[in-house]
């Protein structure tokens, strides 16, 4: 493995290191009131939710990849105190839930914790109840009617098991994400702190091809590295069309050997919030694809134009963008659900194509979602099932949950 622990120029390269989030307290601050700004369905169940992350964890170890851990990282860049001053600094200046007269002391509060319990605050949110302790001086707000108990002058991340959202590698460097919606947008300027400060990542030299400040969003979920000179980006609820030109430039511009960007714009909807949503790689010419997309999804391949400018070349359908961008005779689309529409659009809810390939033709999925994966068995992919009665909650499979930081070539 190369110094500098980054290497993705591929998704179906044999995984060997890759980050996650193991479900914590900041799930069991989901109320109902607060489901659809946290954009949650329903309330999980954390311990359920924690066994089916360690058993996800436990297989993609056994199959030879080293599981590293964000809020370890976290925790070990806010033992620096410059970077934990400034963390906390860029925490309340961007916090909603507080106010001025508030940031003083909840300053004060984070500060005083060491580093270990700042990280887990700064996931899991902070209570306003936490804060009752401290001597301040009194506002109008102490002398009207007390907020609800669950009320936060710091909002939890439940989102943050969702790794590939936030940043995503793309070959010895990192796009952090520019996230759609204020709720998760911590995230990636945490990746972004974990980026810079961790020994970790060293020899990168902080790397980048997109910024979490940038103002048009891009988000890791709508970004599939499909080979060392193919980078494939969905145009999506949560990923826009600026963004992606933007993005298509940087790479382009970074001297890695890419030539051409891939947009394929699927439909604006919470079912389809990401193009890994719809549409994931499976070995080196088959995908796994939900049907209900296909009609509807546009492509137009990229290339680098004159002086700063792209080069545009629209394609009749996904399968023949693929087929050009990767130089292919043929390529497969295997449609979930097994042909069954009705089976695909209950499987594709449960995250039937958001499958992790961890070398080719070996994939991790939900077992769920049984029609699917049969269909990949039939087409030669070794499927391997995880429980998800919990983990499903959120909308996100086992692509949405890590972030591969190093994959060998195949």
């Amino acid at each position: 493995m190369n110094d500098k622990n980054l290497k993705i120029e591929s998704e179906i390269g044999i995984l060997k290191k890759v980050l996650v989030h193991r479900p914590g307290k900041e799930l069991e601050r989901i109320v109902p009131d607060s489901l659809k700004e946290l954009l949650f369905e329903d309330i999980p169940w954390l311990a359920r939710m924690q066994e089916e992350h360690d058993a996800f964890a436990a297989i993609l170890r056994k199959r030879g990849a080293e599981v590293l851990y964000v809020e370890d990282l976290l925790k070990d860049i806010l033992k620096n105190t410059a970077v934990r001053e400034n963390i906390i600094a860029e925490v309340i200046d961007k916090n909603p839930s507080s106010g001025n007269y508030i940031d003083g002391f909840l300053n004060e509060y984070l500060m005083s914790l060491d580093s270990n319990a700042l990280g887990d605050a700064l996931i899991a949110g902070v209570l306003q109840k936490e804060l009752g302790h401290m001597e301040r001086h009194l506002v109008l707000t102490d002398y009207l009617k007390g907020p609800e108990p669950y009320a936060f002058y710091l909002n939890p991340l439940p989102n943050l098991y969702f790794m590939r959202d936030p940043a995503v590698t793309i070959h010895d460097g990192m796009c952090i994400s520019a996230m759609a919606t204020r709720t998760r947008k911590r995230e990636s300027r945490y990746m972004s702190a974990i980026y810079e400060h961790h020994p970790l990542f060293a020899s990168c030299s902080n790397k980048t091809f997109y910024q979490d400040t940038n103002f048009f969003s891009v988000e890791g979920g709508d970004i599939l590295i499909l080979s060392p000179t193919v980078v494939a980006v969905g145009c999506s609820e949560r990923t826009e069309v600026q963004g992606v030109e933007e993005l298509a430039k940087n790479l382009f511009n970074a001297d890695l050997g890419i030539e051409k960007v891939l947009a394929v714009k699927i439909p604006s909807n919470r079912a389809f919030m990401h193009l890994d949503t719809v549409f994931t790689m499976v070995d080196v010419d088959k995908f796994i694809v939900y049907p209900g997309i296909l009609e509807q999804v546009e492509t137009v391949i990229m290339t680098p134009g004159k002086k700063d400018y792209l080069h545009y070349e629209r394609k009749d359908s996904l399968k023949e963008a693929l087929k050009s961008v990767l130089g292919l005779p043929a390529i497969n689309l295997i449609e979930s659900g097994g042909g069954n529409p009705v089976a695909a659009a209950r499987e594709q809810w449960n995250d039937s194509t958001n499958t992790l390939a961890i070398a080719p033709g070996v994939i991790v999925a939900y077992a769920r979602n049984e029609k699917s994966n049969e269909v990949l068995s039939q087409n030669g992919i070794e499927v391997i099932g995880i429980e998800a009665s919990e983990l499903v909650r959120g909308r996100g499979g086992p692509r949405c949950m890590t972030m591969p930081l190093y994959r060998d070539g195949f």
